[in-house]
Formats: C-alpha cells, sequence, structure tokens
C-alpha cells in the first residue's frame, strides 16, 4: 500500500508548483513538446542535484531504476539520454533562473528578522565570483585562455541566511569589477567586498546612492591622513584614520573622505586594511563585517562540493546556465526546508541526509532527528579491536 510521501517529494512541496506554471507559460517552455515536459525536466536535473550524479549516463540509468517511484512524482514512462540532452539544449534557461528568483524572495522573507550579531539593522551582502574550469574543445564559447575554458558565477549572498540574492553566469573572462554596474542595490544597506572590486568611481557610485560598503584595501593604495581615532590594540585593531585619496585619479574619482582600519587577524596573524564610508560603527564592526565576507567563499565550497555543477549535461551556452540556475534552486529547497520545519543541522549534513533517503516515506523533520539523534552514541572506546 503506498502510505505518505517520499522525501524527494516533500522537497518538491517547498516549489510555488503554480508559480512555476505560470513561468512555464511565460517562457512557452512546453511548447511544441508532448512528452517531457518543463516539470519533468525540472525534477530530473533537481534529483541529479540531490543525488550528485556525475554525468549524463550515470542521470538516466539511475532514473530508469527508480521509475515505478518517479511515476507517483510524474515522471511517466522511461527517460533517455537524447530526451534530457535536446531539453538541456533547447529549453529557455530563463525558466530556471526566474524560478531561483521566486525561491529566492520565499528564502529572504524566512529569514527577514534574523540577527547577524553585529549590532546593526541594515542588510549585510556580500559580493564574489567563483570560476568554474571547463575544456575548451567541448566549450570553445567560454574562451577564458588559450588553453583553458570556463565560466564565473558572479554572485551576491545575504549573510542574515547564506541566501544567494544574485547570480549572473559569464565566461572566464569577464573582470568581477564591471559586474557593480549591473546591481541596484537598496538605500541604507551594506555591501562587503574582496580588493579585486577595488574601482574608486563604482564605490562613489556606490555612497552617491546611500549605499554602504567594505572593502580590502590594496598595498598601492597612496591617501593623505586627515584624523585618527583611539584603538584597542588588545582585539588586534592597529588603527583607525580618516583620510582623503592622493593620487589626482583616484581623488577626482572617489573626492570625500573615507575611513581606513587596519587591522591584525590574531588566529593568522595576518595584517588587513578595509577602507568603508561609515564612520559610525566601532572599527572592530568594520573588521568583522568583513570576516563575514567568507560565507560567500563558504557557499561557493558548499555547492560545489554538494551540487553537481563540475559534470554538465550539455555543452551549450543554454544547458550550462540551466543547470547552474538548477543547483542554486535546489540549495534554496534545502535553506528553505530548513529554516520552515526548524531543521537541527547544517545544508550540507541535510543534503547528506537526503541523498540516501530520497524514497523513503517519513517526514523530513522526523527523519532528520532520528539521524542525529544518535550521532554520538558509539564512541570508539566502545569498538572491537580486529588484531
Amino acid at each position: 500500500m503506498n502510505r505518505g510521501q517520499s522525501v524527494f517529494t516533500q522537497l518538491l512541496g517547498f516549489v510555488p508548483f503554480s508559480h512555476f506554471e505560470h513561468l512555464v507559460d511565460r517562457f512557452e517552455s512546453n511548447h511544441g513538446i508532448k512528452h517531457f515536459s518543463a516539470w519533468n525536466h525540472f525534477l530530473c536535473i533537481a534529483y541529479s542535484q540531490l543525488t550528485r550524479r556525475e554525468g549524463l549516463r550515470d542521470l538516466v540509468a539511475c532514473l530508469n531504476s527508480q521509475r515505478s517511484k518517479l511515476y507517483h512524482i510524474g515522471i511517466r514512462g522511461k527517460i533517455s539520454r537524447s530526451t534530457l540532452a535536446d531539453a538541456n539544449e533547447r529549453r529557455d534557461w530563463r525558466l530556471f533562473e526566474a524560478l531561483g528568483h521566486r525561491l529566492i524572495a520565499i528564502a529572504v522573507e524566512l529569514h527577514q528578522g534574523e540577527d547577524i550579531g553585529l549590532g546593526f539593522k541594515e542588510p549585510l551582502y556580500a559580493l564574489d565570483s567563483t570560476t568554474i574550469d571547463l575544456c575548451l574543445t567541448l566549450f570553445p564559447w567560454a574562451d577564458f585562455r588559450s588553453t583553458k575554458a570556463a565560466v564565473k558565477a558572479h554572485t551576491i549572498v545575504d549573510l542574515r541566511g547564506a541566501i544567494p540574492v544574485f547570480v549572473h553566469i559569464t565566461t572566464g573572462k569577464v573582470h568581477d569589477v564591471k559586474v557593480l554596474d549591473l546591481i541596484h542595490w537598496p538605500a541604507g544597506s551594506i555591501v562587503v567586498v574582496d580588493r579585486g572590486y577595488l574601482d574608486f568611481a563604482r564605490l562613489q557610485s556606490l555612497h552617491q546612492r546611500q549605499v554602504s560598503f567594505v572593502i580590502r584595501a590594496k598595498d598601492n593604495t597612496r591617501y593623505t591622513w586627515v584624523a585618527s581615532r583611539e584603538v584597542d590594540k588588545s582585539t588586534g585593531l592597529r588603527s583607525d584614520q580618516s583620510i582623503v585619496l592622493a593620487t589626482p585619479k583616484s581623488k577626482l574619482a572617489y573626492p570625500d573622505r573615507l575611513r581606513r582600519v587596519s587591522y591584525r587577524d590574531l588566529d593568522t596573524d595576518k595584517f588587513l586594511v578595509f577602507l568603508t564610508n561609515r564612520f559610525d560603527l566601532p572599527a572592530l564592526t568594520i573588521a568583522e563585517i568583513y570576516r563575514k565576507r567568507w560565507q560567500v567563499e563558504t557557499f561557493f565550497k558548499w555547492i560545489k562540493q554538494n551540487l553537481s555543477i563540475k559534470h554538465f549535461f550539455g555543452n551549450s551556452i543554454n544547458a550550462v546556465k540551466s543547470q547552474i540556475w538548477i543547483a542554486v534552486c535546489v540549495y534554496l529547497i534545502v535553506i528553505i526546508a530548513r529554516k520552515r520545519l526548524n531543521l537541527p543541522a547544517s545544508p550540507q549534513l541535510l543534503l547528506n541526509i537526503f541523498e540516501v533517503n530520497m524514497f523513503e516515506k517519513t517526514p523530513i523533520d522526523q527523519l532528520v532527528v532520528d539521524a542525529i539523534l544518535n550521532i554520538d552514541d558509539h564512541p570508539l572506546a566502545n569498538q572491537m579491536f580486529l588484531f
């Protein structure tokens, strides 16, 4: 007797299906297609992400081995490699991008009041990019170097919940700083970036739009000292200064005062210098804001290690963008499920649990509690020796 819903079905319940159908009509994603709908396409690639399949042959074999179970979520009949490959090549990737934006809105709303522990209420965003290496022979459109291809995923993460609120996919040649021109930051927000985004004209534009920034300074940044504030050096702070830029070009690009905070990390003994247009926050808070930037690096590491974006199921730019956006959607589904069900586990542990229990008919919250309840019940001291 078929009772209950599988874990896969429960996770799909966090996807707004009616909105997905609206998007299908908007992009005409099922136009001229009889047997492999956009929803089935999404299910197949989402399955590949949740179970970490590493190739099209691998994915199709696993899907067809679970045909009786996939029937109950709407996938009818056998899936062929040609059908899935054609869908990846031809179905407009913007469908999955639009679904991702809807899931982003849901995740942001769920984490709206979350405190990041720095003593201010403004939203804090981290911007960075990650490079995904490709084979130049298979992906000639993604030229990066003379013997190498790559795409970049330029990403903004809302640090209130490690939520990717902006993803822009380009070839590897596009410089990171150019993406700043595409982003419409909300007034009153705080942006933290690494020194690869140091462009004083663009920082001035942020300042004029009432957007705060914290950026790591380059070693060759020339400036004139204006004033200093006392700092507690036991915290790692070394100086807190008001400065103006010294070279004619940089002074023309950013004529206002900047705040320069230098800090030595007590754990790594690394010396760091930050520039910001916020003069009201404590100097140590400026350093802590930059420390929070590493959450975007953690997101990149998580998505590369746990989701299938190293092996693409098609060679066109449409196929690559479709797969990356569905990977982002799966990450967001896990984040949303974790928040709504109040699951006491990290996203990485949740993905591991879901992977081996995809078709178990146990409520997700009960499954996770059972998985972590006795996680330390068998200490090594109680194990028998083989020799």
